[in-house]
């Protein structure tokens, strides 16, 4: 049984913020001078493998910010990095910071139209992309005036493309960097954002510092003797970037990178070619795997240490599959862009509760807050929040700067010293936070609050389901009744009885208001490039379809 060390943890954490820091330095440049220090094991779908270290990273980042100093790039300029999970992706990072300019990580799924707004808002004057993204800018190179010179990566061809490796050629492969502050800009990131245009969230190099005590922690002391970590989440989302790749640099480990579609064998044969000890899967990605291998230990030889997750809530099901299955507790995690890693579990020092959020990460202030301000009763619901001061007194090195360009939605962003997630959930008697969903998800039907996270994990315990979503649909009696989409594990197939049993397995476990009322069979749920189920997509669907009919 594990000891409840949480108050000693927390009350012993201090942040020591120097004055001159900078990511690429504190991730890689520190790390360089051993030569034999691996940093990054690569492979891709096509069976190309290579490895890299610390310095192998660093002298390539040394000629391309000296091409890029060439190129005119200045500080605090704007580079579009439009790669999947390469080296190159890296490297372009490394340079970048030493430059004191901005990445502006942008995911390679995104089409044309996504592309354009991105790089047109955040005035990138280069991009970096590869043969699988460059289809997407190229049609839309015109109508970015701003956008200097683009970069092709593994044979990137085109029109105003200039080959990657002949940018840099015959650069000097040392590079003095600029000197920056904590709070200097380092990343611009863009917000999926449920309502409007997506905001660019300007991030500053004390952001990573911020993210270290959730991922020690989350990782159950991180990093130990024979650590390696993986993950599949994009390096161009905040989860990819600051919950793996830049915390594992930054503690001079190496991280395996692999570039290619998400599969729950693929995966597994990562972790075991590799023997990863350490990960980040986000909960859809855990469901696939628990679906597609139930005992995973009889067909592949995993030794996994931790396993962090985020986006979502894991749910009873997957929580047990993994103890049981993989012999690992998952840590949940809960944060976001603006402020990433503030809460979440770490099993060794504190008990992790399934289905729970967990507790506040050393370092951070949370607390649920009301309309008003003020932090509310435990149990009751909120809006999770983080005070701009820690625990310690001192200012939490964790925020965002701003959001680019629109200061009133940065405004609004706070509550006087308190900076909103938009998330709701509450807070129970021991400090634990349980989610109940965006403040936008949650809905009322028939007067009752409800929370899709709840149903939605216990839809995904019955063996029918190998994925939920639940949304409000418009009823004329009781303003809303509860909708279930379900995407069907394999050997099962939709009719009124799977759907009656369903509703008695969610009134088995759940309140009897939370049982859906209606559901709908569907192949796949929409999701973003995250890995999170847009639910505001099928609400919009639903609210359609309902208006349609009156």
């Amino acid at each position: 049984m594990t000891v409840d060390r949480y108050a000693e943890v927390h009350a012993a954490w201090r942040w020591d913020v120097p004055a001159d820091f900078n990511i690429g330095e504190a991730c890689c440049g520190r790390w360089a001078t051993d030569r034999a220090r691996f940093a990054l094991y690569w492979e891709d779908e096509g069976g190309a493998r290579l490895a890299f270290t610390f310095w192998d990273l660093q002298q390539q980042a040394n000629r391309l910010a000296n091409a890029l100093r060439a190129a005119g790039v200045a500080r605090g300029e704007r580079i579009a990095l439009v790669l999947p999970q390469r080296p190159e992706t890296i490297v372009t990072h490394l340079a970048a910071y030493a430059l004191g300019a901005v990445v502006v990580p942008l995911s390679f799924l995104f089409g044309p139209e996504a592309l354009e707004y991105r790089i047109a808002n955040s005035a990138a004057k280069v991009a970096v992309v590869d043969r699988q993204s460059l289809p997407n800018l190229a049609p839309i190179r015109d109508r970015l005036p701003g956008l200097v010179n683009v970069l092709g990566v593994d044979g990137a061809e085109g029109p105003g493309v200039t080959a990657w490796e002949r940018f840099a050629d015959g650069q000097p492969r040392s590079f003095d960097r600029v000197t920056t502050g904590p709070r200097d800009p380092a990343l611009l990131i863009y917000t999926s954002g449920t309502t409007g245009p997506p905001k660019a969230a300007l991030m500053p190099h004390s952001a990573i510092l911020g993210n270290l005590p959730g991922f020690i922690h989350s990782h159950d002391g991180y990093p130990l003797a024979g650590d390696l970590f993986w993950s599949p989440a994009d390096w161009a989302w905040t989860g990819g970037l600051m919950d793996a790749l830049l915390p594992a640099l930054y503690f001079g480990q190496p991280i395996v990178g692999y570039r290619g579609r998400f599969d729950p064998a693929t995966a597994f044969r990562l972790i075991e070619r590799y023997q990863v000890r350490n990960t980040f899967l986000f909960p859809t990605a855990l469901k696939l795997m628990m679906k597609a291998y139930p005992h995973p230990r009889e067909a592949f030889d995993v030794n996994l240490r931790s396993i962090m997750s985020a986006g979502e809530a894991v749910g009873t099901a997957v929580f047990e599959w993994a103890r049981d299955a993989l012999g690992v507790t998952i840590n949940e995690m809960f944060g976001q862009t603006e402020m990433n890693y503030i809460v979440g579990n770490s099993h060794t020092l504190w008990p992790a509760k399934p289905g729970s959020m967990g507790r506040p990460y050393p370092g951070h202030r949370v607390a649920v807050i009301g309309d008003d301000g003020n932090e509310v009763p435990r149990g009751e619901p909120g809006d999770v929040a983080v005070h701009k001061i820690a625990p310690d007194g001192t200012p939490d090195p964790v925020f965002f700067i701003e959001y680019a360009g629109n200061p009133e939605a940065t405004r609004a962003k706070y509550s006087g010293d308190w900076c909103r997630t938009g998330d709701v959930a509450t807070m129970d008697d021991d400090g634990y936070l349980w989610y109940q969903g965006r403040a936008d998800d949650v809905f009322k039907a028939a007067g009752y609050r409800i929370g899709p996270s709840e149903i939605e994990n216990c839809l995904v315990r019955h063996p029918a389901v190998a994925n939920a979503a639940v949304v409000p649909s418009p009823d004329d009696v009781r303003g809303n009744v509860v909708k279930a989409f379900i995407v069907l594990a394999p050997g099962h197939a939709p009719g009124r009885a799977l759907e009656d049993d369903l509703a008695q397995h969610v009134r088995r476990y759940l309140a009897p208001y939370e049982y859906p009322k209606e559901f709908e069979f569907v192949d796949a749920l929409p999701m973003t490039t995250t890995g999170k189920v847009q639910r505001k997509v099928l609400r919009d669907r639903e609210r359609e379809r309902k208006l349609g009919k009156a």
